[in-house]
């Protein structure tokens, strides 16, 4: 007797015999066994799950010679006849070889006639989705209405080419993919059956090459039997398929771990030799990942369907569960262009070196056996060189009035904000915040320093001595006079040689010192939208910050003297002083600058604030919406006090409302900008 494939000769005949499908099956069962039978039944799925195996079934339990059953006999001639696919009331249909409508008329044309042999006449159309459509037209009112005696059973993998006319004549049943853990079940059963020596391993190969399909499992398994000459063996089944060792990908992730480019390029060399197609390498390593980071979220859950448990699990508490999402991601999208690549080994290689060129900046080039801790928080600044401390002054406060003038020489010319200085009242420090400054000076005369981003603002007229505080201040190392400090340069940003390690662009690409030296374009926008918005009402400060008093206020004086730019200023000015504790200060952030906010940014802060007092501290960050008003808050403030009082200026202004009455002008407040006054030459 000529040999039988194992496909065909371990081909369910009955319900009992099926391997997964219980979804299905059930409702058959059901069905059969209470005698509500349907006239047509759709099944739809992928190659190999069994949608004709069930059509041929269902053919036997409808014409068993014992009675209409879900358990046909499987030995009388009705059962027998229609195993071996010779029973004249099963027509089997292939739709992808008679599509014309001609084929469709000829079938229905033999419809009318009562079946030969058994109770019904069953109907298989295999690959229906392949008719035409003038054979679905043609076959629509027969498969509706079909005579008592006659079942309609279609199998498709594509049910999304059948007409919605179609789908509502018929049962739909959607057949499942056969799971990997299945198919090595039944692979299993079959193999000691037929006396076959196996590993597991090999199954599990022989399970995740069929891609869900029994049948193609099946065939894989006879030529895996072919090729170990009677034996399925995991290392003839890896060189059948051309899949990896395991091991050798370990390798891989070893190398990557610690950071070893010359192990990486070894293993790779490795590789190379058993001519691999690296697209399936790639893929074998994100598998790997996968349970990597299965195992780090639930352990238990990692299978031993490699017998690697242990291996994933040591991955596993040795990779941060960042790095194991950042490979995993880079895998994808290395793999997704690795057709793109002139030589397949050439982009292969590209891929693991940006996995270490770009592996997460916090990480240490030595493996960690616990998990980072999550958070951005943790004070990151390098130890700075040890500097001679200075003895900070303290300098009392100046509040900053601006005061509107109205020059009415031309209805083009907006209105002249002039911020007058004025001491203010020396607020009260509470007992608990800790002293900055030790020295207490004769009181001093000061020139308005306004905010590095905001224009420059006329000194004032004439300065008065200020007060003594009652608590000091925040100032700069240099117990000179105010008078004898140049004024603020927002080019001193660029003289502080720091540090450019870990950040992908350069500051410079966000300086802009002819307009705005920090970067804090958005606030003009905002102001702008509030202006068109209201015109004439004074808009509001940004929501939920309070004048800044105590160490707030001292943050406010002492930002404008440090020594930074770009995203780093960007960040300090979003910034207030919350505590100061010796040399441990403490500032929060407003989280929506979180996304600028790194450990870089905050070790150039620390580094500047070290520099400019001389002393080094210890500088911690934490993204708390600050309460009191920070640097920016209040330099958003400012544009928009003398804005509004620009335009009242000009709304104020006798010549501009003569011509509002008499030629009914209007003024366009977006065109409204206050002007700074000139400064005299002797100053």
């Amino acid at each position: 007797m000529s040999y039988q494939v194992l496909a065909r000769k371990w081909r369910p005949r009955s319900f009992r015999e099926m391997v997964g499908q219980t979804h299905v099956l059930k409702a058959l069962i059901n069905a059969l066994d209470n005698q509500r039978l349907h006239h047509a039944y759709l099944f739809t799925g992928t190659r190999g799950v069994g949608k004709t195996t069930i059509a041929r079934i269902i053919a036997k339990c409808l014409n068993c010679e014992t009675g209409i059953t879900s358990t046909p006999c499987g030995t009388c001639s009705v059962c027998r006849e229609i195993d071996e696919g010779r029973f004249v009331d099963l027509i089997e249909i292939d739709a992808a070889s008679r599509t014309k409508v001609e084929d469709t008329r000829e079938l229905l044309d033999n419809v009318q006639y009562a079946p030969s042999r058994g109770r019904f006449k069953v109907y298989l159309i295999d690959e229906v989705h392949m008719l035409s459509t003038h054979s679905f037209n043609a076959l629509l009112k027969t498969l509706e209405e079909p005579p008592p005696y006659v079942k309609f059973i279609l199998a498709t993998t594509d049910p999304q080419k059948l007409p919605a006319t179609i789908l509502s004549r018929c049962l739909q049943f959607s057949l499942k993919n056969m799971s990997p853990e299945r198919v090595v079940e039944h692979l299993s059963h079959v193999l000691g059956a037929e006396s076959v020596p196996y590993e597991e391993d090999a199954l599990w190969l022989l399970g995740r090459a069929a891609d869900g399909s029994m049948r193609d499992a099946m065939s894989l398994t006879d030529q895996a039997i072919a090729f170990g000459e009677g034996k399925v063996l995991a290392a003839d089944v890896r060189a059948m398929l051309g899949t990896l060792d395991h091991g050798q990908v370990y390798g891989v992730l070893q190398a990557l771990l610690e950071g070893d480019a010359r192990a990486l390029l070894e293993a790779v060399r490795d590789l190379a030799e058993q001519s691999p197609d690296w697209s399936g390498v790639l893929a074998e390593m994100l598998n790997v990942l996968h349970r990597v980071a299965i195992a780090q979220a639930l352990p238990e859950a990692v299978d031993n369907g490699h017998g690697d448990r242990d291996r994933v699990l040591s991955l596993a508490s040795a990779l941060p569960a960042e790095d194991v999402q950042f490979y995993y991601q880079m895998g994808l999208i290395g793999r997704r262009d690795l057709p793109l690549a002139p030589d397949p080994r050439g982009g292969f290689e590209m891929v693991l070196l940006r996995m270490l060129a770009f592996r997460p900046a916090d990480t240490d080039d030595a493996p960690k056996p616990v998990l980072k801790p999550v958070g951005i928080s943790q004070a990151t600044a390098d130890s700075a060189k040890p500097v001679a401390a200075a003895a900070i002054v303290a300098e009392p406060p100046v509040a900053q009035v601006p005061v509107a003038v109205a020059v009415p020489v031309a209805a083009a010319e907006p209105a002249v904000v002039e911020p007058v200085a004025v001491p203010a009242a020396p607020e009260a420090v509470p007992e608990s915040e800790p002293e900055i400054a030790v020295a207490a000076p004769e009181p001093v005369v000061e020139e308005v320093i306004d905010l590095p981003w905001d224009e420059p603002a006329a000194p004032a007229p004439a300065a008065r001595p200020a007060p003594q505080p009652a608590a000091p201040a925040v100032a700069p190392q240099s117990a000179q006079p105010a008078d004898d400090e140049p004024p603020f340069d927002p080019s001193a940003y660029e003289s502080v040689g720091m540090d450019r390690d870990d950040e992908p662009p350069l500051d410079e690409d966000y300086y802009a010192p002819e307009s705005d030296p920090v970067g804090f374009s958005y606030l003009d926008e905002l102001a702008e939208h509030v202006h068109e918005a209201e015109p004439a009402a004074l808009p509001e400060p940004l929501p939920a910050s309070k004048p800044a008093t105590g160490l707030a206020l001292q943050w406010l004086e002492l930002f404008p003297q440090l020594p930074v730019s770009g995203m780093t200023g960007n960040i300090a000015a979003n910034c207030t002083l919350i505590a100061a504790d010796g040399d441990e200060w403490l500032l929060h952030l407003d989280p929506a600058q979180g996304a600028l906010f790194n450990s870089t940014q905050q070790r150039r802060l620390n580094e500047a604030l070290n520099q400019h007092l001389g002393r080094t501290l210890q500088l911690k960050i934490e993204l708390i919406r600050p309460e009191q008003e920070t640097p920016a808050q209040a330099a958003s403030r400012k544009r928009s006090e003398r804005q509004h009082e620009a335009e009242v200026s000009i709304e104020q202004d006798p010549l501009i409302q003569q011509m509002i009455r008499q030629f009914g002008a209007t003024v366009r407040q977006d065109t409204i900008e206050p002007v700074e006054p000139l400064v005299s030459q002797a100053q």
